[in-house]
Parts: structure tokens; C-alpha cells; sequence
């Protein structure tokens, strides 16, 4: 049994299913392979322009399995090579979209938090629970979650390893939208599809931008987007975007 979903709800978005749900879509190194590989051939398909990732209707993601670990020393964890794992997905220039439905604890939030979009139904629930079983964050959760709403707020959910809800974490600026459960994926799909319909070449610019620009100074920063700002008028989607204003029509864009 395939442990990922590939569907196309749209042209160009990529719909992404964790499909492990005998164990809550724990995060074991099969799965991690594979979700890793589906990443490292969406980033090179130029017909995919966004991508969402979703669990099912219970649980986006459980965290790490831990009876893969439990009895693991450091070499074990340094050969299961997790960090390759995360470095694909954060280094993925496509928009990603979570929609999050159920749990998002440990890996399952750090796995939510590489996104660049969060969409979670009203009874997610997201934690970094790590703690709770003698360990720390290992994906990024230190580093990401304390980026996205501050030492202090980080620091609460780390230490406690209390679990907060969708509208908390909305609260709190790590969500952006929380809707009815049953409206997550078609609401994430929407927003890919509203992204998809956009330039690929400037929305790649973007992200790649914003994220430069956090672990830069604020004129490191600016250089970064001018320079992409400049590159972007090379391209035949700026002209298509500009003279599709003034004659009043809709553009066609091509990622060239």
C-alpha cells in the first residue's frame, strides 16, 4: 500500500495524502522516504504550481512513530536521515498548503509548520509534544514555530507540550484560516488554485524572498526582493501580466 496519495484536483495543483492511518499517519522512515520523493518530483514538474498536503479527516499527522525509535541511540538517528527529510520539503520552491484536519502533534506539527499556508478544521489541534516522552523538537519546531509567533508564545507550547486548537493557533498567527471541517481541503484547494492561476515564475520569487529575508537583515533583505523584482521583467509572463492589464483581458501565464 502506497503510504502517499498523489490526485490532481486542478491543472496545476498537486494534492498530497499521508496514507498511513492504521497508525495515525506517524511519521516512520518509509513514510518519510516516500513523502520525501513525491516532494523531490513536484519541485521539477512545471505543470505543478501549488501543492497541498493533507491527512485524512481524523489526523493530519501523529508526530514521529516511536516504536521505530524508542530503543535508537544517536548513530541510529543520525543514519536514518532525518534532516535530509525536512531539507526536501523546506527546500521546495512550489507553494505549499497545509490542510490540517485532527492532530498535528510533534513531527505531524513541525510537518505543518514547513508550509507556507495553514488552512485547519475547527477541531484540529496542533502541539509540540516532544517533551512529553523525554525528547525535543527534531524538525524545525524550535526554529519555525518561535519565527512564526515569538520566543514567548513558543516557548509555552515547547515547555508544556500542551496541545492548543485551531482557533488558538489561528490566535496566535500560526494559522491562517480555520473553517468547518469538511471544508478544509476543498478551502486549501481553492487557495492553490487562486496561486496557480498566478505568474510561477514571481510566485516562486516570492517565497523564495520571504524566507531569504527572515534569517536576514531587514537591507540584506530588501536588496534580495529588488534584484528578484528586476530578474522578473527577463521574463514573458511579466509582459503577458502587464499588457493583459491594459488591454483588459485575462492573462495567460507560462512560467517563462
Amino acid at each position: 500500500m502506497s503510504l502517499t496519495l498523489l490526485e490532481r484536483p486542478h491543472e496545476h495543483v498537486a494534492l498530497l495524502k499521508l496514507n498511513r492511518p492504521e497508525a495515525r499517519n506517524a511519521l516512520n522512515d518509509p513514510l518519510r522516504a516516500e513523502l520525501a520523493s513525491q516532494f523531490e518530483q513536484l519541485a521539477t514538474d512545471r505543470n505543478t504550481r501549488c501543492i497541498v498536503l493533507t491527512g485524512n479527516e481524523r489526523v493530519f499527522a501523529a508526530g514521529a512513530d516511536l516504536k521505530e525509535v524508542v530503543e535508537s541511540g544517536p548513530i541510529d538517528m543520525m543514519a536514518r536521515r532525518v534532516l535530509y527529510f525536512w531539507k526536501v520539503i523546506a527546500g521546495c520552491r512550489k507553494p505549499l498548503i497545509a490542510a490540517v484536519n485532527g492532530f498535528a502533534l510533534g513531527g505531524g506539527c513541525e510537518l505543518a509548520l514547513q508550509a507556507d499556508i495553514i488552512v485547519a478544521g475547527e477541531r484540529a489541534k496542533f502541539g509540540q509534544s516532544e517533551v512529553n516522552v523525554g525528547i525535543m523538537p527534531g524538525g524545525g519546531a524550535t526554529q519555525r514555530l518561535t519565527r512564526a509567533i515569538g520566543k514567548y508564545r513558543a516557548m509555552k507550547m515547547l515547555l508544556t507540550g500542551e496541545h492548543v486548537t485551531a482557533e488558538e493557533a489561528r490566535r496566535l498567527g500560526f494559522v491562517n484560516d480555520v473553517v468547518p471541517d469538511d471544508k478544509v481541503v476543498e478551502t486549501a484547494i481553492g487557495i492553490a488554485t487562486t496561486i496557480a492561476s498566478k505568474p510561477p515564475l514571481a510566485v516562486e520569487q516570492i517565497k523564495e524572498v520571504v524566507l531569504a529575508g527572515m534569517d536576514s537583515s531587514l537591507d540584506a533583505g530588501l536588496m534580495l526582493e529588488r534584484k528578484a523584482f528586476e530578474m522578473l521583467f527577463a521574463s514573458r509572463d511579466q509582459e503577458e501580466g502587464m499588457r493583459a492589464f491594459i488591454e483588459k483581458r485575462k492573462p495567460s501565464f507560462e512560467g517563462r
